[in-house]
């Protein structure tokens, strides 16, 4: 009976610890891994540094929501498939709830532009400045990651696309692999993945078979729950690098087709702002235009599943090839690239859509300095961001 129970105990704590980030993380995914930071890997020590950063690399690799799948990530590592499966559902369910509530009840009311949402941003920038000091200490600690960073960063300032994104991580894996194959690894991480490799090719194959087999099966049924689950899956297939890039094929699937006004979509997008968790919820409020309750519930499965499927079906792999030597320095250039990459995200779209006054930059230092210095838990941050964003506005 004691093992039962004290599995018992390890979900609910995680279900407890991953819904409190849900009613919390604001400001979008790059936002998302730097609270993740704060609470599992410095406050809670359920992973070291080294084994975060290649859990965020590899869904940077990975198309769908990456702040999602690092949460499903380290829910399977805590407790196995069941541990992702609450971990998705601690984050993701309060937006989801939230934004069908919205969709059903109050459209039409404003609040994207409300002075608590825009503390919150500010809090999103302190809480992403703390995240990215701590990281590219641990992945960038010479000269020459530093400088694949920078590359990566400045590319990305220049280039703001997603593939171009991609091709950055690749040169850097490339570079990686051939100038630190030889370099020691002086950090020994364990992994802990409770998924068999049998499992993982299972998820594999049900991911590329409904990928396949959707859009036969609405050509051939008349059924419109088929039409929304195929277009959500799709969506949620097909999309490198976060949320606000599925805006558009979302907007594609739905609105020429009449299933949603412009109007009525913008809305959503709006209120989605508002709310903490991932955008990828977005969904659940389409769904329950179209559909109700029922229907947001329908479109949060659909547009959620590739990305569950991907990071189940890949990670005992990873785990693998993450202790292969010659692999290990492909992967060290990966991750020099991914600070790149969080600094670039850093300045936009965060700070741009956050700082737009020195009021904005002091009270930014504040909630910085009560983060780092006298290391308060995040929760008092966010609350102290949301009443202090009525004063600025």
């Amino acid at each position: 009976m004691n093992q039962p129970m004290s599995r018992l105990k390890l979900l609910m704590e995680l279900f407890m610890v991953s819904t409190r980030l849900g009613l919390s993380s604001f400001g979008g995914p790059i936002a998302h891994l730097g609270y993740f930071h704060e609470e599992y890997i410095r406050r809670r020590k359920w992973m070291d540094e080294k084994s975060y950063a290649d859990l965020v690399a590899l869904c940077q690799f990975l198309p769908g929501p990456a702040s999602s799948q690092v949460g499903i990530g380290i829910g399977v590592m805590r407790a196995g498939w069941i541990g992702g499966i609450v971990s998705f559902l601690g984050f993701t369910m309060p937006s989801v709830i939230a934004l069908i509530l919205f969709a059903i009840l109050l459209q039409g009311i404003d609040v994207k532009d409300a002075g608590w949402i825009h503390g919150l941003k500010i809090v999103a920038v302190a809480v992403v400045a703390h995240a990215i000091m701590g990281m590219a200490q641990k992945l960038t600690p010479d000269l020459t990651k530093k400088a694949i960073a920078l590359a990566v960063l400045v590319a990305m300032l220049i280039w703001p696309s997603t593939w171009v994104q991609v091709g950055l991580i690749l040169a850097a894996a490339i570079f990686g692999f051939i100038y630190f194959k030889q370099e020691k690894k002086t950090e020994d991480s364990a992994l802990s993945v409770q998924l068999s490799k049998r499992f993982a090719g299972i998820c594999l194959a049900l991911f590329f078979g409904l990928l396949i087999a959707l859009p036969i099966l609405r050509e051939v049924t008349a059924y419109d729950w088929i039409a929304l689950f195929d277009s959500f899956y799709r969506s949620g297939s097909l999309v490198f690098g976060g949320g606000h890039v599925v805006l558009p094929l979302l907007e594609q699937e739905f609105v020429p087709s009449g299933w949603i006004t412009k109007e009525d979509f913008l809305a959503g997008y709006g209120a989605t702002q508002a709310v903490p968790g991932p955008l990828f919820t977005f969904a659940a409020y389409l769904g329950a235009v179209m559909g109700g309750w029922t229907g947001g519930l329908l479109a949060t499965a659909a547009i959620f599943l590739p990305a569950f499927l991907l990071i189940l079906g890949t990670l005992p792999f990873w785990d693998s090839l993450r202790r292969n030597p010659t692999f290990n320095g492909a992967l060290q250039g990966v991750n020099a690239a991914v600070v790149g990459i969080l600094i670039a995200a850093f300045y936009t779209p965060i700070w741009e859509s956050s700082i737009g006054s020195p009021k904005d930059f002091a009270f930014g230092a504040v909630l910085f300095s009560m983060l780092v210095f006298w290391k308060l838990p995040p929760w008092v941050i966010v609350l102290t961001g949301a009443a202090g964003g009525f004063l600025l506005l």
